[in-house]
């Protein structure tokens, strides 16, 4: 399988005017074209910074972030740029635009028009069930629905790689778990490469092939756990031994976490 995503030996130090933070420290890791991985840890361990080195968002202090064996931190890169959706953990839906019009706003950044990509939006739309929803205002939906449109809306252009930091946190966990399925539902249907930001180790557990577990003071990744549990999955996996014995390694592995964060 093909290496889509390679991080050699990146380290990254923030300089304030009162401290040094070292956030990460010589963060190596490989993710394949098509796998969907994990990263979890306690907050401020830099499982953020690491996504946002591979987006171009932040610019490392030392060490080399690829894509498809392009450096992405060298400079503004078109065609990366466009291979790269990245769903954050506000909706950061506009008010004044519709559900619709929020979703294709990837489309007018990058000048994408004409039928093909109209019948795309359609199809994402109806992918996670707000087809009767598209005229609607942000206003006027759930915060689940928003949390929808956000990720169909980082999805529209087609991108080959999500990145998705904290996406459903602030969601209920009836509502998280439903949208840990759908996406585990379009993973399987796209196929794209997906880097999960989450502190929840259950959630990391249930949608990964293999997790990164982080530490902090300075951030840097303790172990790799492959997740041998077989697609596609249900709520049945929860009752599996195996998914307990990974569920509690990992916990194990993070040690002082919040106990309220993990179900």
């Amino acid at each position: 399988m093909a290496v889509k995503i390679k991080l050699t030996e990146v380290s990254k130090v923030f300089h304030t005017f009162r401290q040094t933070i070292h956030a990460l420290e010589e963060i190596s890791f490989t993710v394949n074209e098509g796998e969907l991985v994990s990263i979890v840890g306690p907050s401020g361990c830099g499982k953020s910074t690491i996504i946002r080195i591979i987006d171009d968002i932040i610019r490392p202090s030392s060490g080399v972030a690829t894509v498809d064996g392009e450096n992405v931190n060298l400079d503004k890169n078109r065609r990366l740029v466009k291979k790269i959706g990245f769903i954050f953990q506000e909706p950061n839906l506009l008010p004044w635009l519709t559900v619709r019009q929020n979703v294709q706003m990837p489309l007018k950044i990058f000048r994408l028009k004409g039928p093909e990509w109209e019948n795309y939006t359609d199809e994402l739309i109806k992918l996670v069930g707000l087809e009767d929803y598209a005229s609607s205002y942000p206003i006027e939906i759930s915060e689940g629905m928003m949390q929808r449109a956000s990720v169909i809306r980082a999805m529209v252009h087609k991108p080959e790689i999500l990145l998705m930091d904290e996406p459903f946190g602030a969601l209920d966990e009836i509502n998280r778990e439903s949208l840990d399925f759908e996406l585990l539902d379009i993973w399987q249907k796209t196929q794209k490469t997906i880097v999960f930001i989450t502190h929840n180790v259950h959630e990391a557990v249930l949608l990964s092939s293999r997790v990164f577990v982080m530490a902090t003071n300075p951030g840097r990744i303790l172990d790799e756990i492959k997740i041998d549990l077989e697609y596609p999955r249900s709520s049945r996996i929860f009752y599996e031994g195996r998914f307990v014995k990974y569920r509690d390694e990992i916990t194990n592995l993070i040690g002082e976490l919040d106990i309220s964060k993990i179900k």
